[in-house]
């Protein structure tokens, strides 16, 4: 019998935890006779009450693994982790807060069924905050145009991975992930589930605005090149001002030398100008740098503290 595993990255989510695996029970109801179920949790460092909570999930329910972090890691080392310890045929990933809803992984076992490696959950509407949904408009539309890959929009972590596309992704080294643009680039037979985002249920989101712009960064700079084509480019276009104001400097001097002002303010602004550029370039390269040596570094992507599951003690 064929076994699909459900990862569940948890972080501060004991108000959750409850209502989501009661949820999942009923939809997942239907599926026994047909598949053998894994419920995988890992536990990102959490400082609320949400590893109690797991653990009393598992105590009841044998089918139930907690990966349990020494601290936090991030949404997407969390994620790593399940897909790492999962043992499914098919690997379903989704968010704790029931924006993802339970019954949505249907659909995507029946496309998997059909015999698609990766299943995305594409989001049809999503209820979150105007700020939200501007921003992720932008970054998605900002990821389309630049990146080397072509990352479906409108969608987020939520979705069903093969096996095979598993055991590929655990060939991806990097410390700044952004798995749904590794999905991407792996490759392999990928359809589309669309739904309704709903509401986060509880809590408070892991991804405020500083989580937000570090994710963008990571999506943008992993599989994407054109942040440095730009330096050259910018650097073109200030080259040609600064010759156009050679141009206009020497004309105002050969033929209106007496409409000429010493110390013109103009010269000021343009060192101001071209110093904030430079600092703009510098910061750039040194993100892509920064990337480098973290890599170089080589460090583990996250360290266990323990593992709660019959299948999976230590």
């Amino acid at each position: 019998m064929k076994r699909i595993s459900y990862i569940f990255p948890i972080y501060n989510e004991h108000e959750n935890i409850s209502l989501l695996y009661k949820t999942l029970e009923k939809t997942i109801d239907g599926l026994k006779h047909k598949y053998e179920i894994e419920l995988l949790f890992v536990n990102d460092g959490s400082v609320d009450r949400s590893l109690d909570e797991l653990i009393k999930l598992q105590e009841r329910d044998k089918r139930v693994v907690i990966i349990d972090f020494s601290r936090n890691y991030g949404h997407q080392i969390a994620v790593t982790a399940g897909i790492d310890y999962a043992t499914g045929d098919a690997l379903i990933i989704m968010d704790s807060d029931l924006q993802d809803p339970p019954s949505v992984s249907l659909e995507l076992i029946q496309k998997w069924e059909e015999g698609y490696g990766v299943v995305y959950a594409q989001r049809r509407s999503r209820k979150d905050r105007i700020f939200k949904k501007f921003t992720a408009s932008m970054f998605y539309w900002t990821l389309q145009k630049v990146a080397d890959i072509e990352i479906p929009r409108n969608t987020g972590d939520f979705r069903l991975i093969d096996r095979t596309v598993a055991e590929e992704l655990k060939r991806f080294p990097e410390h700044n992930r952004f798995l749904r643009g590794m999905v991407s680039y792996v490759g392999f037979n990928q359809t589309a589930v669309l739904f309704d985002r709903d509401k986060r249920h509880a809590g408070t989101t892991g991804y405020p605005l500083k989580k937000m712009l570090r994710f963008a960064a990571d999506g943008i700079f992993g599989f994407s090149s054109a942040p440095l084509k730009a330096i050259s480019r910018m650097g073109y276009f200030i080259a040609m001002l600064s010759v156009l104001g050679i141009v206009y400097a020497m004309t105002m001097r050969l033929f209106w030398p007496e409409k000429v002002v010493e110390g013109w303010t103009f010269i000021v602004i343009s060192i101001f100008f071209v110093g904030g550029i430079q600092l703009i370039m510098l910061g750039v390269l040194g993100s892509y740098i920064g990337r480098i040596y973290t890599e170089v570094q080589n460090r583990p992507l996250y360290t266990v503290a323990r593992v709660f599951g019959r299948k999976h003690e230590r």
